[in-house]
């Protein structure tokens, strides 16, 4: 905005104060002039008016004609012929019925009133013309003449009327003239006391504009003064007494330009990139660097822990220096380790030098020569924690306004370098744990699904067969209800010790869930894996665990045997037929081994036929609706349920279908994306009846991602029952994602410009984890339920879903958790911050909109 100078401005406040004086005045006078004339008109028409009937009335009384009549009404009319007046004479009915019509003028709504007795008399004030009408009335003496009228009867009227419009006209074009002249007069007036206001105001302020352009150092600024400036008003002395008091205070806390701008520039920089925590020693030489163009520095430092009982010390240096050099530091550090709590009994660690600029060299450099500031940055969780230290000029540090620049340089540093090292410690747990169980360490379900995918394609390359085992544990149910999940979990880690010993070197055991494991036996038949089983069986029969209450447990295991291709080509029947003879094992009396006969293929074969053909009548019959499992939010106390989650069933014969029953067979098949459309708009038709206003999340099947018009149909049907788009959230599941990943990135930022949301489910099952979260706008996070169920139990859960947390709110994005159970879950959740939580103990799915628990 641009701004006014004071003397334009007290200059144009005196016009605006001026005209508006004036219009005033020009208002008021004209306003009472006008009031005047038509005042004075208004009574001078009365007086014509009863002038008129008095005339008349003399006439009257020595009994007139109408000779008479015509005679008086034209002497009217040559008497008033050249004024602005006109005289209008009317006769009442009861005359004319005696004495006939007469000329007149047409009468308007008001004579006929007046004439008719219904109003007494009237005058008017419009478009500048005055109009007054007096009624004549009979007395005693008009009624010897009108015989048909009694005593105040109306017997006519007169009209006068005087037009002032001219008399108007005239007297506004003198008052114009008048004030015409009059305004150069105020105008010279109003300049003259402005200039004169202004300019000893104006000249002292030119004198303090002069004393702030010289000012271009903190020398000069610290010589500024004010004193001699005076502006003759107490109020403007008042503020170069306040700027005055400023700089004086500003005088203490000054800093050289320069500085601030490196700083500035320099903060700038610290901004945590996927290139800063992947090359963080190489940013951190630079930045070395680009201090010593300001300030000179030789060193930076930082002492890290890595681990329980490990750091990492790094030294980084301007130049190549010494050997006697480093030895200096070296002993420095390891007396600033000695000194410390947090690295109190830790020895092992070790020292990197990293040299910044190899062209040049450090020489007699003394230890006295060099001062360093140092900082510290503990963090609870993760537990990681260290110093960042500066080694710069004694000097310099003793310069109390470059300490205060050296100090914001580390702290920054120490959250720089903090941040990075909890990264990746993030980066390292969640590779880990997307990979492995956290409670066994064998593999997770997802590798084992990638695995059994590689295996098959290894064995077809190669010629050759693999087995696959599935391992279910016996009555594990009742060990955990009688002696707690804690001693449970013992076994299960026994076990999977068990299967890591007993395996051959090339076999790869998994934890599929619960109490179910997997081994895939390379190069193995039906014989071979009998074998492994058998000794994996006997081992596991023989181990046993003591309870908390003293006793020794034990425990055995059902286990289910397929090879590929000797009983099947395909992955998932492969797993099937596995699964199948393992709960046959179980029926047949359990701890015992089963391999598929030619009829139990077959059975297998025929119950997934038969989910085939479910699946195709409900397709014909329409039998596909949508259900509903709401969401809480963990952010408050209340029970509103305003987030559901919308989930697929099949109605058949009175019997409800779980999608974990059909989807795969539904995806192999193509149909999925059908499915998909025809759930989303019963569910949109079910949010316009009920109307809805909650928040509906949307799993999508990877098949729907290469359906071109997919979108556009999820569009149409938005449009059609008028859903607001920025409340419709589509999850895409981590583990079963499309291989071409920039088709799915396609795909979802898509999503994104049409304005729905986006959140990824299973999130931690997969090794994509972080690759979602740089590549995708992502609103929501559902952290795989794995993790949850066991959340109080485990620690490295837990931890893993702290990490989870932390990692989503540093980038805004909202977190669920599945999978929960049981109150004490909740409690947990809130305690680590996430926002909701999805479970059984929240509500099970129910095929209408759920709003409070």
């Amino acid at each position: 905005m641009k701004s006014k100078t004071f003397k334009n401005y007290i200059f144009s406040s005196k016009i605006i104060l001026a005209i508006i004086i004036f219009l005033l005045c020009y208002g008021f006078s004209t306003y009472l002039h006008t009031s005047l004339i038509k005042k004075e008109a208004i009574d001078h028409s009365e007086t014509i008016s009863k002038q008129v009937f008095s005339s008349m009335y003399q006439i009257m009384k020595k009994g007139w004609s109408r000779e008479d009549l015509n005679l008086f009404t034209k002497s009217l009319e040559d008497n008033f012929e050249n004024s602005n007046y006109e005289i209008n004479i009317y006769r009442a009915n009861k005359v004319k019925a005696l004495f006939g019509d007469i000329e007149e003028k047409h009468k308007d709504k008001t004579l006929v009133s007046i004439l008719n007795q219904d109003i007494n008399s009237f005058e008017s004030f419009e478009k500048n013309i005055v109009r007054k009408i007096l009624p004549l009335t009979a007395s005693n003496e008009c009624l010897q003449c009108h015989t048909n009228a009694k005593v105040g009867d109306v017997l006519g009227a007169v009209e006068v009327k005087q037009d002032l419009n001219s008399i108007f006209f005239e007297s506004k074009y003198q008052f114009s003239i008048f004030f015409l002249i009059i305004i150069p007069i105020f105008l010279i007036s109003v300049f003259i006391s402005s200039r004169y206001t202004t300019k000893k105001v104006t000249k002292k302020l030119e004198l303090f504009k002069e004393k702030v352009e010289d000012i271009n150092s903190i020398s000069d600024f610290k010589e500024f003064d004010s004193k001699d400036i005076d502006l003759y008003f107490k109020e403007f002395n008042e503020i170069i007494k306040n700027v005055d008091s400023m700089a004086k205070k500003l005088k203490n806390v000054a800093v050289d330009k320069e500085l601030l701008e490196f700083e500035i520039k320099l903060l700038d920089k610290f901004i945590i990139t996927s290139d800063v925590v992947k090359d963080w020693r190489e940013y951190i030489s630079d930045l070395l660097v680009q201090i010593n163009t300001i300030m000179e520095t030789y060193t930076l430092m930082t002492i890290f822990r890595v681990d329980d009982d490990q750091f990492e010390v790094d030294i980084f240096w301007l130049g190549n220096p010494k050997e006697g050099i480093k030895e200096v530091f070296e002993e420095y550090i390891h007396g600033m380790i000695k000194s410390s709590e947090y690295f109190e009994g830790m020895t092992d660690f070790t020292i990197k030098h990293i040299i910044a600029n190899r062209g040049l060299s450090i020489e007699n450099l003394k230890k006295e020569d060099v001062e360093y500031r140092s900082k510290s940055l503990f963090l609870d969780s993760p537990k990681i924690g260290g110093i960042v230290g500066i080694g710069l000029q004694s000097v310099l540090s003793t310069d109390p306004i470059r300490y205060i620049v050296v100090d914001s340089i580390l702290t920054t540093m120490a959250n720089l370098v903090g941040s990075v090292k909890a990264i990746n410690k993030y980066t390292e747990d969640l590779e880990y744990y997307a990979a492995r169980d956290p409670l066994t360490d064998l593999f997770n379900q997802r590798v084992f699904n990638d695995m059994m995918m590689y295996e098959i394609k290894r064995a077809n390359r190669h010629n050759y067969s693999f087995a696959l085992m599935v391992i279910d544990c016996d009555n594990f149910k009742p060990i955990n209800d009688n002696f707690g999940h804690a001693f449970g979990d013992r076994f299960l880690q026994t076990i999977a010790d068990i299967l890591e010993e007993e395996k051959r070197d090339e076999d790869i055991p998994a934890r599929y869930g619960g109490d179910e494991f997997t081994v895939i036996l390379p190069e193995c038949d039906v014989n071979g894996a009998i074998v492994v089983a058998n000794r994996i069986a006997q081992r596991i029969a023989k181990e046993k665990l003591t309870a908390p209450d003293g006793t020794n447990v034990g425990i055995t295991i059902s286990i289910g045997i397929s090879v590929y291709p000797d009983h099947t080509h395909s992955q998932k029947e492969l797993f099937i037929i596995a699964d199948h003879m393992m709960y046959k094992a179980k029926e047949e009396g359990k701890n015992s081994i089963k391999t598929p006969t030619k009829e139990d293929i077959s059975n297998v074969l025929k119950e997934n036929h038969e989910k085939s053909a479910l699946l195709i009548s409900a397709l014909e019959n329409d039998q596909i609706y949508p259900y509903f499992q709401p969401i809480q939010t963990l952010a408050d106390e209340s029970n509103n349920l305003v987030i559901h989650e919308l989930l697929m069933r099949i109605k058949h014969n009175n019997k409800i279908v779980s999608a974990f029953e059909f989807i795969e067979i539904a995806e192999a098949r193509g149909v999925i994306n059908k499915m998909d459309l025809m759930v989303i708009e019963k569910a949109f038709k079910k949010i316009k009846e009920t109307d809805y206003k909650g928040i509906l999340f949307i799993n999508l099947s990877p098949k729907s991602l290469i359906v071109n018009n997919f979108i556009k149909q999820i569009n149409f049907l938005v449009t059609e029952y008028e859903i607001n788009r920025e409340r419709i959230v589509f999850e895409i599941t981590e583990r079963e994602t499309v291989k071409n990943f920039s088709l799915l990135e396609k795909f979802v930022n898509n999503l994104k410009l049409e304005g729905y949301k986006f959140a990824i489910d299973d999130f931690g099952s997969g090794f994509s984890s972080f690759h979602y979260i740089k590549k995708f706008p992502i609103d929501y996070l559902k952290i795989d339920g794995d993790f949850i169920i066991n959340i109080n139990k485990d620690e490295k859960d837990k931890a893993f879903v702290n990490s989870i947390t932390t990692l989503a709110q540093e980038l805004n994005i909202k977190t669920i958790a599945e999978f929960v159970e049981d109150e004490e879950i909740v409690k947990t959740l809130k305690q680590l911050n996430v926002d909701y939580c999805q479970g059984y103990h929240i509500g099970r799915p129910t095929d209408n909109f759920v709003t409070s628990k």
